[in-house]
């Protein structure tokens, strides 16, 4: 058990490291702001470097070189917020879920994110133990620093079945893709291990409409999943928006089950079609 507490421990600090700084402090700016074609960080002078963006690069080019070119500075170690992420990455305090409330200090992982206060600015580990919990899951913008661990993804299961035409929205209305996610991240730097987000909405019909079932949808920066399963249909994994890395994941799905406007990077995932 030690061991692997370790190997946790340090697999959620190299997360934070390549994570846990925003755009502006790498060399080069993130995403397409402040850059145009042909333009770089460093261009101008003779003793520059080379650009890193050829004269003619398409928009797409530019997105996609700029995050690599991320990647590989944070993995670097070579900017001014490594300790910071250090000193985030290890836990303040944790709390544990058990469907059981004799042991554990809440019975559902909403009402656990909900004990903490609505600005939240320390590394909280919840510990989810093994169970289904049935239960639709949001977390709020200013509750970062959240690190989810469940008990072993086969044994660890969030899971719920909104659909995007399920009529529980605002004065009946339908609910819409992005909040027919079953687990929500909007509060940035959230890690996750070891847990399974399910949609248990069934497979569409083909040609049906309304039926996208988000399983997890993060629309904040610097979000890390580790050993996680996304187990849906249509519209799995919902990865929104923000800079994301995903090791070792199992994502499950029918149809554009992995979407959204994210910079992530994927690492030995398996992507099974059903």
């Amino acid at each position: 058990m030690g061991m692997r507490r370790a190997r946790f421990l340090a697999c959620i600090a190299m997360a934070a490291i390549v994570l846990l700084a925003p755009p502006s402090t790498c060399g080069v700016a993130g995403h397409s702001r402040g850059l145009r074609p042909g333009r770089s960080a460093g261009a101008g002078g003779a003793g520059d470097p080379p650009p890193l963006f050829p004269v003619n690069a398409t928009r797409a080019e530019m997105i996609e070189r700029q995050f690599m070119e991320w990647v590989r500075y944070m993995g670097g170690l070579r900017h001014s917020t490594f300790q910071h992420a250090l000193a985030r990455a290890f836990p303040s305090y944790s709390l544990v879920v058990d469907k059981n409330p004799a042991f554990g200090d809440f019975t559902t992982i909403q009402a656990a994110i909900d004990s903490l206060p609505v600005i939240n600015l320390v590394r909280v580990v919840i510990r989810v133990n093994a169970g289904t919990y049935t239960e639709k899951v949001s977390i709020s913008a200013m509750r970062a620093f959240i690190t989810l661990e469940g008990a072993g993804a086969d044994s660890t299961i969030v899971q719920w079945g909104d659909t995007a035409d399920s009529p529980t929205g605002p004065k009946g209305r339908p609910l819409g893709t992005f909040n027919s996610a079953t687990f929500a991240v909007n509060a940035q730097y959230f890690l996750a291990r070891n847990i399974t987000f399910k949609n248990t909405s069934p497979v569409p019909k083909p040609g049906a409409t309304g039926k996208q079932a988000v399983a997890l949808r993060v629309s904040a920066d610097n979000a890390a999943f580790v050993g996680c399963k996304f187990l849906g249909a249509q519209d799995t994994l919902y990865d929104h928006s923000g800079r994301h890395y995903y090791k070792e994941c199992y994502i499950e799905g029918s149809v554009d089950f992995i979407f959204g406007n994210a910079l992530s990077l994927y690492e030995e995932a398996s992507v099974p079609v059903i």
